[in-house]
């Protein structure tokens, strides 16, 4: 109903105007690579070959043996941002924190279509569609799908982890060509020259990965006995630096087993004046622990083997390693003492966890004397139990005096839950080896066990933890020794070296798993089935053993006939149990757990109608203050039953979800009451963020009670929500409320299309148009048909528009309804416009400037009276629609809504422009731009500069003019609407004409007709 003249579009982003000056090409580019940028090869040259990313080093695409230009190192940042999450989805928000860091771009996520169009141009096979593409647009943000596509950072994970196995089973030669492999993966710096946080963070953690491989490198020089090569590594490695401890140890060893005692000694006391003089610090442990081998001639300690090679079936043993022939001269190392190892069975596949283990298994600074700790959280049935159970079996060979493990049963019967003194008294008989007569008072308990442990190097696992005060009394005082904790607590209060939120497994790794409980033959037979039941066990390791258990004991069902017993939310968790173990009895465990409170806000969250949340929702549901029901979160979130994707955001696992709904439906009374005040939020933003405004909704809530104090609040806030604003209208259709269902998406349509999303506004209004008859307002089956005829006009399909308003003109006119009959003859009079019928046009929205005076509604008056200067326009008289457009205007700043605005001014520059008055053209721009820019209207913003453009091409600045044109370009997206599209290219083929370039002209002149052919 605002369309411009050349039609509506759903545009792409607009680039942050911040970043360079007008024109400058940091999205799109410059040269004739189009308004994409540089893509690329072409489709004339037909490259099928297969991908390959590399951002081990500057960052290089290449297909087959065709390496692509991809373009400034912001867009190279954003496609670094999606590889480093591949398979992940990514959200908008996510993505401009890694890229832009604390400067974001002015125009927030709009700008991102933008990065990601020429990125799919350029890694696409030509041809392909955006469900296809490498990187696939999806509610709220995108996600890089490598598909077959080679990624140096996978082949440097998959290398890494092989020789983390080659050096478990003792194979160290094949642990050295791992790492000699892994090495050369690097080409240079990682990432170079990538800006952002994540791009920092990520060169750091890559360089420290890199030293580490290399340390590995030389450590298993030194182990197989080939210490000329080790000191060659150590003198040629440019990532040695003179501060490094472990590199400095390595090299006492290597000098060590090639003879050279007296060098090696010299190298500690080079290393420790160096710390002393220049950091301050003496030397940590482990190179004082060399130094001290280097004085006994400690040949075990510096040159000892590791363990022999096991096999996958031999059992875990706590034998000792077999020590390497020590050097001429060197004391025959002496008898190891025996330990205890009281670490459960290692029988569980650990799938995916490889960062994990990576994390909980690397070497941990620590000052002399200290105990290190290592903290594992994670919501029930997540797998953190078997993760540390698989850490400390690959580290028990560090720890001579045992290697312990205490279950404190807090999630269990009440009788199973172990108490610090409980726990004391078994780790003090398993430490002394007999069962002496043991104090009760947990001080002396404590007292006991830290003199026992004091000389003692320990590793020691603490399952099922609650609380840090549970914790503190069972750390070990032996220097070296390490302790790894497991609960679903976050353990903030307990001081802790590492901490680790384990999180459930991506789609990929819970079919692998499922795969290994299954057989490759059973799982291979059905893909898609197993894919889309790990995908309803949420990625939960617990969920998953239990479905693959399901099936093993039932051969005759098929994955996916058990994916179909668990359709729908309210059968999943009850097909997710197998005798004693339960997905849904441990959630309830947890939630027993809770303070009163928190288990109010907790049922709370099951009636929110959205995966992801702030702490508004809770808020209003629970009549708190903001800040109070954020707190709230931050203890559920610390209580391992709510996530936090990123600040300020909040969601919930999807069985959790369940569970939370089920828990509900148990107080129905209140899931009603919460499920009201949340729908009632969702209502009054749509309605303060539309144009319209409250007052343009004449029945349903009265939402002056809002949170949100202007329409600018209310709309960030939607726009926050993002994709899941569809979840809101089906939330409310699926729990039986039409009215909330047909006022959100009534009140949706504004917001959404002003931000190109036309596919969203108009499957809400699809959802929502079933229950309208069945609403109380009955104000509702005339409006959202309304609704759904403005989405066809901003889309260009105008006789589907005007079909819409016919038929909403046949259930308002019997009501008596002179608003919705308005809207509707408003609308029609659009598409008339827009299909030629200019007579009947004229009278439709004559009637219209009448019936807007009647029910005083400026809005109507104002777009009518646009659209009648437009309708002059057309017919060339461009003075008289220039009255309209000053009338319009008039309107729409008593109104004081920049949309409308930006819109009026739009239809005034073109009436200039046709008159040739380019310098009043510039100024009605540039102002429309501006505003348009203000309020996240793309197609606004892509008409404004276009039109922009076109003034600069009749003031003769050519090269700004195609700049221009290149910009509004760079706003499309390809769902963008194509009149607009092709308004934007034929002006911008008729620059390129005048400047001399023909065949550049051409080439625009051609997609537009393409774009008009396929209309």
């Amino acid at each position: 109903m605002g369309a411009s003249r050349a039609g509506t579009s759903r545009a792409g982003t607009s680039r942050a105007g911040t970043e360079k000056a007008p024109g400058a090409a940091d999205a799109g580019t410059s040269g004739p690579a189009g308004p994409s940028g540089p893509s690329g090869p072409s489709d004339s040259e037909a490259v099928t070959g297969r991908l390959r990313l590399a951002l081990l080093g500057p960052v290089v695409a290449r297909r087959g043996e065709v390496p692509f230009d991809l373009g400034p190192v912001r867009r190279q940042a954003v496609l670094a941002a999606l590889v480093l999450r591949a398979e992940k989805l990514v959200t908008h928000q996510q993505l401009l924190d890694d890229v832009w860091g604390l400067e974001p771009p002015g125009t927030g996520r709009r700008v991102l279509p933008s990065y990601v169009y020429p990125l799919r141009k350029a890694l696409d096979v030509p041809g392909t569609g955006p469900t296809a593409s490498v990187i696939r647009g999806e509610r709220g943000g995108y996600r890089f799908v490598p598909g077959e596509a080679d990624l140096d950072l996978r082949e440097l994970t998959g290398r890494g982890a092989a020789v983390r196995g080659a050096r478990t089973v003792g194979d160290l030669s094949a642990a050295l060509d791992g790492c000699t492999r892994a090495l050369d993966l690097f080409r240079g710096e990682p990432l170079a020259g990538l800006p952002g946080p994540l791009a920092d963070a990520e060169r750091q953690r890559l360089a420290r990965q890199r030293r580490t491989l290399h340390q590995e490198r030389v450590e298993c020089l030194v182990l197989l006995g080939r210490y000329a090569e080790a000191l060659d590594e150590l003198l040629a490695a440019p990532m040695a630096q003179p501060h490094d401890e472990p590199l400095a140890a390595l090299r006492m060893r290597a000098l060590y087993g090639s003879g050279r005692q007296a060098e090696a000694l010299a190298a500690y006391h080079e290393t420790r004046d160096r710390l002393r003089e220049e950091l301050g610090v003496e030397p940590g442990e482990e190179l004082r622990r060399v130094h001290q081998g280097v004085l006994r001639r400690d040949g075990h300690l510096l040159l000892g083997t590791a363990p022999p090679p096991r096999t996958a079936n031999t059992a875990r043993s706590a034998s000792t390693p077999t020590p390497a022939k020590p050097p001429e001269g060197a004391p025959s190392p002496p008898p190891a003492r025996p330990r205890r190892n009281e670490l459960p069975g290692d029988t569980a596949w650990l799938v995916g966890r490889e960062r994990e283990l990576a994390l909980l298994t690397e070497p941990v600074p620590a000052g002399p004397g200290s105990v290190s700790v290592a903290a594992v959280d994670g919501t029930a049935g997540v797998g953190k139990t078997a993760l540390l159970v698989r850490a400390a079996w690959t580290l028990q060979d560090q720890y001579p005096d045992g290697c312990l493990f205490v279950d404190l049963h807090t999630h269990g019967a009440p009788h199973e839950s172990l108490r610090p003194q409980r726990a004391l008294h078994q780790l003090l008989r398993a430490v002394n080896g007999a069962d002496d007569e043991l104090p009760d008072e947990l001080d002396e308990l404590v007292t006991a066990w830290r003199a026992a442990t004091s000389s003692l190097r320990l590793l020691l696992v603490v399952d099922d933890a609650r609380g840090a005060e549970q914790v503190r009394p069972l750390l070990p005082a032996g220097p070296g020794s390490l302790v790894l904790v497991a609960g679903r607590q976050r353990l903030s209060g307990l001081d802790a070296d590492r901490r680790l939120t384990v999180e459930p497994l991506e789609t990929g790794d819970a079919v692998a798993l499922l795969t290994r409980l299954l057989g490759e033959a059973r799982a291979g037979q059905e893909p898609e089935a197993a894919q889309e039941l790990a995908r309803r066990c949420g990625g939960l390791p617990l969920a998953l053993r239990i479905a693959g258990a399901r099936l093993q004991n039932r051969p005759s069902w098929t994955v996916a006939h058990l994916v179909g017993r668990m359709s729908g939310d309210e059968h999943r968790l009850g097909e997710l149990r197998a005798e004693d173990r339960s997905v849904e009895a441990a959630f309830r465990m947890s939630y027993d757990l809770l303070a009163p409170e928190l288990r109010r806000g907790f049922r709370a969250l099951g009636q929110s109608p959205t995966a992801e949340f702030d702490g508004l929702t809770p808020a209003v549901m629970l009549g708190r203050p903001l800040r109070d029901a954020e707190d709230l979160l931050e203890r559920l979130v610390d209580a391992s039953l709510l996530q936090q994707p990123r600040p300020g955001r909040y969601r919930l696992h999807d069985l959790v979800r369940d569970h939370t709904r089920r828990l509900s439906a148990a107080v129905p009374d209140e899931a009603a009451a919460d499920r009201a005040a949340v729908l009632h939020l969702y209502t009054a933003a749509g309605r303060i963020a539309s144009d319209w405004g409250p007052e343009g909704y004449p029945t349903g809530p009265d939402v002056s009670d809002s949170p949100f104090p202007d329409w600018r609040e209310a709309d960030a806030w939607l726009e926050v929500a993002g994709g899941q604003l569809l979840d809101v209208v089906a939330f409310a259709a699926a729990t039986g409320q039409p009215d909330h269902a047909c006022w959100i998406a009534e009140s949706l349509v504004d917001p959404l299309v002003r931000q190109g999303r036309f596919h969203e506004c108009r499957s809400a209004l699809e959802l929502a148009l079933p229950g309208a008859d069945l609403a109380g307002d009955r104000r509702m089956p005339s409006s959202l048909r309304n609704c759904l005829a403005i989405a066809d006009i901003y889309q260009g399909r105008f006789q589907q528009a005007y079909a819409w308003c016919a038929d909403a003109l046949s259930i308002a006119r019997p009501r008596g309804d002179l608003r919705e009959q308005a809207r509707a003859i408003a609308v029609m009079g659009a598409a008339e416009r827009a299909l030629g019928r200019l007579p009947e046009a004229a009278a439709h929205l004559s009637e219209v400037m009448g019936l807007a005076s009647r029910l005083d509604d400026d809005w109507l008056a104002g777009m009518s009276s646009c659209q009648l200067g437009a309708l002059h326009d057309q017919e060339g008289r461009h003075e008289k629609a220039l009255t309209y457009y000053a009338t319009s205007l008039a309107f729409a700043e008593k109104i004081g809504r920049p949309r409308m605005i930006s819109k009026t001014l739009c239809f005034t520059a073109e009436a200039h422009l046709a008159l040739g008055r380019h310098t009043e053209v510039k100024d009605l721009a540039r102002r429309a731009a501006e505003l348009a820019r203000e309020v996240g209207d793309l197609q606004l913003r892509a008409t404004s500069l276009s039109l922009l453009g076109a003034a600069e091409h009749g003031r003769g600045d050519l090269p700004l003019a195609i700049t221009l044109q290149r910009e509004a370009l760079a706003t499309l997206t390809e769902h963008t609407s194509r009149p607009l599209e092709m308004e934007v290219r034929r002006r911008l083929g008729r620059t390129y004409a005048t400047a001399g370039d023909p065949a550049e002209a051409e080439r625009q002149f051609r997609i537009a007709r393409s774009l008009a052919g396929s209309a």
